[in-house]
């Protein structure tokens, strides 16, 4: 016994060693996040210089989600530019599709060197369980922004944003039919429009979200709002996924989540893409129909004797709405970890968070908020996006008067992506979710 009782006493006193041993071998820096380390602390005008120094005639590749790193490109050029005049680079901006770009991203990262210096990448669910967690992508924080944002670089342990975008649930008004509470998008027969969860993870990462306490609560708060016989019609539902909702472990008002992600999945109209979505939508023969798309597609919308952004409304924008607006996902911005131009990498994505010039692409349009609040304000001042709708002094299209980031966040009950609750929920409600019955529209329809 007393031999036995030795071993364990070594073996406890060894295991804290081994532990420490392989916790200092995951402190060992990668060559990119050295320099990564060393850009944090340094401004704008000192990462172009050093750009320049490093990529000066070289050829530089990027990838994202949204095309408009390719817009954004030649302005940080000029930019390096004005610094210094003789500065030249090529660039090569790729938008791989069907959630493709995990799998490119994953395959390069083989390679001792890369191709893509940078990427612009949402989903905070598969970024935070493939990219992050695996060491193929690494955060900066640029100096300038943190600044900004009043946090210190160096301990902030979240990733970078560009942007925000929102997806809202607008309406046809041709008709007569309006939508006060979130409740109605599930109601029997309302197939909202809206891209379907296995093409655009995204739209999953909504889902997983409204069982967060503070959005399922937003559910309950717009239950407690309906009529009686709307209450009993969603009871049933509600009562069936009790049980679920305390195997996952989810708060009080859980079920209610449950319930409303069970009747959207089995009611919603998978549509291929958002721009479709919205063209549907503006059409004179989408009388009473709804979907849940991207604020901004009403951009592209040109007027017709058949289509106007005055044929929809956002049902948030209507008073005595009840309930969740729409949902809020992020474009976020990493180095890769085998960066073939690190420094340059950092440059534009400082240039692209820290000045209202880098943000245009994107900052242009509605719908859209940069993660920097100087930036924002900015932006706003120029773009005046809060009148978006008005035409030589008359608000001819009230749908885009984009109430702002901080308007949608409050009352617009945005719900917003949290990469690492989707991630912590994606085996147990995610997996559920996987089990539910789909919609599937007859011919007729």
């Amino acid at each position: 016994m007393k031999k036995f009782l030795a071993i364990i006493l070594v073996v406890l006193m060894v295991l804290p060693l081994a532990l420490c041993g392989c916790k200092d071998e995951k402190k060992d820096q990668s060559d990119v996040q050295k320099i990564i380390e060393q850009a944090q602390s340094m401004t704008l005008e000192e990462l172009a210089k050093k750009a320049i120094e490093e990529s000066n005639g070289k050829k530089f590749f990027g990838v994202g989600n949204s095309s408009r790193g390719k817009s954004a490109l030649p302005v940080f050029i000029e930019y390096l530019q004005t610094i210094d005049s003789s500065y030249t680079l090529e660039f090569d901006w790729q938008q791989p599709k069907n959630n493709k770009i995990f799998d490119q991203l994953t395959a390069e990262s083989r390679k001792t060197t890369g191709t893509y210096a940078m990427t612009l990448i949402q989903d905070g669910n598969q970024i935070e369980s493939k990219m992050v967690q695996t060491g193929i992508l690494d955060t900066f924080i640029p100096k300038e922004w943190a600044e900004a944002n009043e946090i210190d670089a160096a301990k902030y342990d979240g990733y970078l944003a560009l942007q925000t975008l929102n997806k809202v649930f607008m309406f046809n008004c041709v008709g007569t039919k309006t939508f006060k509470n979130c409740w109605e998008y599930v109601a029997k027969d309302a197939h909202g429009q809206f891209m379907d969860i296995d093409s655009e993870i995204v739209g999953k990462n909504f889902l997983y979200m409204l069982t967060q306490d503070k959005y399922a609560k937003y559910l309950k708060d717009a239950f407690d709002k309906l009529s009686d016989a709307d209450k009993a019609y969603f009871q049933p539902t509600i009562d069936e996924v009790a049980d679920t909702a305390k195997d996952f472990e989810l708060g009080e008002n859980g079920k209610y989540a449950l319930a409303w992600i069970k009747l959207w999945v089995a009611n919603y109209n998978a549509v291929e893409d958002d721009g479709p979505i919205c063209q549907n939508l503006v059409d004179v023969s989408a009388k009473d129909q709804f979907g849940l798309l991207v604020y901004s597609k009403l951009r592209s919308i040109e007027e017709s004797e058949t289509k106007s952004k005055n044929n929809v409304k956002v049902a948030a924008y209507e008073d005595g709405y009840e309930g969740i607006g729409g949902y809020g996902y992020c474009h976020y911005l990493f180095v890769t970890d085998n960066s073939p131009l690190p420094w340059t990498a950092c440059a534009f994505i400082a240039y692209m968070t820290c000045t209202q010039e880098g943000f245009e692409a994107w900052g242009k349009d509605m719908g859209g908020y940069s993660s920097n609040p100087d930036v924002a304000k900015k932006n706003e001042e120029l773009h005046n996006h809060a009148q978006g709708g008005y035409e030589d002094g008359e608000n001819k299209y009230p749908v885009k008067n984009d109430r702002g980031y901080d308007w949608w966040v409050g009352d617009g009950k945005l719900v917003l992506e949290d990469p690492e609750y989707c991630a912590k929920v994606a085996f147990t409600v995610g997996s559920w979710i996987e089990t539910l019955d789909k919609y599937s529209p007859t011919a007729e329809e």
